[in-house]
Parts: structure tokens; sequence; C-alpha cells
């Protein structure tokens, strides 16, 4: 992970039982230089599906900034 130069968004829920932040998210967000990070208050895993409307909205901001 450390090898990756390119713009990357992060997106985690912060309830997920299955992938916890702390174990995956955080740490992938300190270790991809410039990395942005974006955590959904009471998101559970499977984002993309669960919040949809959300999710996508937030990739597109990213692709386009």
């Amino acid at each position: 992970m450390k090898k990756i130069d390119k713009p990357t968004l992060i997106i985690h829920g912060d309830d997920d039982q299955i992938v916890p932040i702390k174990a995956s998210a955080e740490k992938a967000a300190k270790i991809v230089e410039g990395a942005q990070l974006k955590v959904y208050p009471g998101g559970s895993h499977g984002l993309a599906q669960v919040e949809a409307d959300k999710f996508n909205a937030d990739v597109l901001a990213f692709i386009k900034a």
C-alpha cells in the first residue's frame, strides 16, 4: 500500500461489524500517502448497497475533484 501514488478515497462506516474501521480504513488511510478517508457515522458493512446514493455521490465528487 505504501507504493500507491494515485489519489485514493477510502469510504468506511464506523459501525461496520464485519471489517472494523480501526483494523482497516484508519490504518489504510495512514499508509497511503494523501488518502482521503470518508467515514459514515453509523455506517455498516456494504455501504455501496445500503447507502448507495450517498456512496455514489461521494465517489463521483472525488473523481471530479
